[in-house]
Formats: structure tokens, C-alpha cells, sequence
């Protein structure tokens, strides 16, 4: 056997031995619920999960936050200097409110876990501290610094964490993302689209509907003209998607609608085309005569686009997988992460978390085989040499 191997089944010989620790701790993380925006339960997960990175002989330091519950940065205590880092991102955050668990409660069957958060994403949170015991236990120390970083506010779209995630992200080797994979295959996510939020208000005319109707202009007919145009840019071929998801407007059934309003989600796979829909978007004209149109908005969460370095990186993590005996395949996600801000600045790979379904969804849950498995995946992705990849190649 050699020493590629031989690490690499010293490793899973320790995860192994740890699978029911580590589902015992994820257990412990469901149960400490932790909903986006609320603080006291922001501050008593991130509690659990600075104890155990200290325990494990590393610096921390919490950022409380001010609309959010903050963020929790660690590194190892004991470090080279002058080598360069690589980045563990993940959220402690969930969509679901506090007591969701007593509606929705934990389940442990034979092959899943179920339960609010547990596939989104604190099984990937796990994964973290489990793959830094594998090191400290085993006594290896990466080439590549690993530094990590865990925010509160990924489910509102890291207002707060993302200057924070960025700064990390300009001076690291490499991220890696612990969201949950893509299906039941456990599809790692080397590509995301980018995602814009606007909204788009008409505003005519109000007049009395049975009196004086002639008098008005009626914005809520002008944003159905509106809504037809968005349709339109729609692309399938391009992977644009345009979809009006709330609208709102009128004062009364017996008044012509002064004002209305829409509220528009844009995906796309690469800035170029952020850009184009978005000078689209901001370049509608009224067809109405007399009404106006406001428009604002932008792409906020730039795409994760296949770049050559993160294709690098999935290429690494195919190889390690091999190692592993392991079939490991990629895929594009239509939703967004912490993954499209790291891919700007630095290699990327995303969906490193366990196996399951079902985020943000009642049935959610993992299949507990595979979560010391994608830790040892990480652990592996860990231990390798710096990639030096900088600047952005594509």
C-alpha cells in the first residue's frame, strides 16, 4: 500500500469510528434551532460550534452582527506563517422558525436523519468539525491553511457576511462550499446561476370606475403590458429565467389603479448575461400613454461561473474521489450561495455537504452513510497542495 493510500485508510479507519459522534453532534445542531434573523438562537448554536473548534486548538472570533446574528471566524492556533489559506464556509442559519422541530420533529430511521436544517445545512457544519478532528487526531497538517468561516444570513442572501466572505476569498488558495449536494446522486455544484431581485412600479392616473373612468389610467393594465415584456426575455437555451413573483396595486375595486408594483426574480449563468437583462429590464418603456415607469434593481448575487480554476478544483476532487472508491459527479444549481462570491475572487467548489433532499422543504433529511464519507472526500480536499491558481482564469 502506498502512502496516498495508506493515509487516505487512516482517515476513514477514524471517520468510521466517529460516525455515531458526529450524528450524535448533528443532532444536537438540529435541535438548536437557529432561524435566520433571530440572535439568541444565532448565539447558541454558534456557541456549540466555538467550543468544539476550540477544543481543537483554534483561535476564534465572533462577530455579533447588527441585523443579523453575526458570523464565526476560526483558524488553527498553531500555524505556519507565509502559507496560504483555503477557505471552509458554511451557515448556521435556517428557513425555519423556532419550534418548526415540535411540527416537524427529528426523525432517525435506518439510512436517514430527518429534520428542519439537517440537509441545509448542518450536516455540512458537521462535516467541518469533523474533518479538523481527522487532522488533529491523526496529526497531519495541511499545506494550505484551513480557515473557517460561518455566517448567520445565507438564507437572506449574506448582506452582512459578504464584505467579510470576500476579503477571505481575495487572499485564499481555494473555497469550499459545505451546502448540500445537488439529488440523491450528491452532485457537487461546480457552476451557480447568479440571481437579481427588482421591481418595477407603474404609476397612471386614479379617477372614480363608475363616474368618471375616462379620467383615469389605470397603472395595473400598464403592468400587465409590463409583465408580458419580462416574460419575453426569457431564455431557455441561455438559462435566463424571468419571473414576476409578486405584484401588488389599485386602492379600491370602485377606483382606477393609481399605482402598481411587481416584484421580479432574474437568474442567469454568467455576468454577461446579468448584464444584458438588467440594461433590458432598466430600458422599458410605458405603452400606456400618461403612465410612468420606476425601475430598480440589479444582479446581486454575481453567477458561480465554470471558470478554469474551479474546473481545476473539480477535477481535484474527482481524483480524490477515486481514492475513495467513490463515484462523484457535477451539476449547475439554479439557486444561489456563499459559493458565487468566493468564485469572483478565488477557486470554488460547492454542494460538499451530505447527501439528502428536500432543503427547505418538510421531507427534509440526509442519508446517514454518506456523511462520514463526505467528510472524508473533505478531508482529503484539505490535505492537498496549494493550487496558486490567481488571477481569474476562464
Amino acid at each position: 500500500m502506498n502512502s496516498v493510500n495508506q493515509i487516505v485508510a487512516e482517515i476513514k479507519t477514524f471517520l468510521d469510528s466517529k460516525q455515531e459522534e458526529a450524528l450524535s453532534y448533528l443532532k444536537l445542531l438540529v435541535k438548536t434551532e437557529s432561524p435566520t434573523g433571530s440572535k439568541p438562537a444565532i448565539d447558541k448554536i454558534m456557541e456549540l460550534l466555538r467550543q468544539e473548534l476550540e477544543a481543537l486548538d483554534y483561535y476564534t472570533f465572533r462577530n455579533p452582527g447588527n441585523k443579523s446574528g453575526g458570523y464565526l471566524f476560526a483558524r488553527p492556533k498553531q500555524r505556519k506563517k507565509n502559507i496560504p489559506i483555503q477557505l471552509l464556509i458554511g451557515h448556521c442559519d435556517t428557513v425555519w422558525g423556532l419550534n418548526t422541530i415540535k411540527s416537524m420533529p427529528m426523525t432517525d430511521t435506518r439510512e436517514k436523519l430527518s429534520g428542519p436544517g439537517v440537509y441545509d445545512m448542518k450536516a455540512g457544519l458537521t462535516q467541518i468539525i469533523f474533518a479538523i478532528k481527522a487532522l488533529h487526531h491523526l496529526k497531519l497538517t495541511p499545506s494550505v491553511t484551513p480557515v473557517i468561516l460561518i455566517n448567520s444570513d445565507e438564507e437572506t442572501g449574506s448582506k452582512e457576511s459578504t464584505s467579510i466572505i470576500k476579503k477571505l476569498a481575495i487572499i485564499a488558495d481555494r473555497a469550499y462550499i459545505l451546502e448540500p449536494p445537488l439529488g440523491l446522486q450528491g452532485k457537487l455544484k461546480t457552476a451557480r446561476k447568479g440571481i437579481g431581485r427588482f421591481t418595477l412600479t407603474v404609476k397612471g392616473k386614479a379617477a372614480h370606475a363608475g363616474l368618471e373612468p375616462e379620467k383615469g389610467v389605470n397603472a395595473i393594465v400598464e403592468l400587465s403590458h409590463q409583465i408580458q415584456k419580462l416574460y419575453a426575455m426569457n431564455d431557455a437555451e441561455k438559462g435566463i429565467t424571468v419571473n414576476v413573483g409578486t405584484i401588488t396595486g389599485g386602492i379600491s375595486p370602485n377606483v382606477v389603479a393609481p399605482e402598481s408594483t411587481a416584484v421580479i426574480d432574474v437568474r442567469v449563468l454568467n455576468q454577461k448575461d446579468g448584464k444584458f437583462i438588467s440594461d433590458k429590464i432598466h430600458s422599458l418603456k410605458p405603452t400606456i400613454p400618461d403612465t410612468t415607469l420606476e425601475i430598480h434593481g440589479k444582479i446581486g448575487r454575481q453567477p458561480m461561473e465554470k471558470t478554469k480554476r474551479n474546473e481545476t478544483l473539480w477535477n481535484l476532487a474527482f481524483s480524490k474521489a477515486k481514492l475513495m472508491n467513490m463515484n462523484l459527479e457535477d451539476a449547475t444549481a439554479g439557486g444561489g450561495s456563499d459559493g458565487n462570491t468566493t468564485s469572483l475572487y478565488t477557486a470554488t467548489l460547492d454542494g460538499l455537504g451530505t447527501t439528502g433532499d428536500g432543503a427547505h422543504a418538510q421531507h427534509e433529511f440526509i442519508l446517514k452513510e454518506k456523511m462520514m464519507e463526505r467528510t472524508l472526500l473533505l478531508t482529503l480536499l484539505i490535505l492537498d497542495k496549494p493550487l496558486n491558481l490567481k488571477p481569474l482564469q476562464r
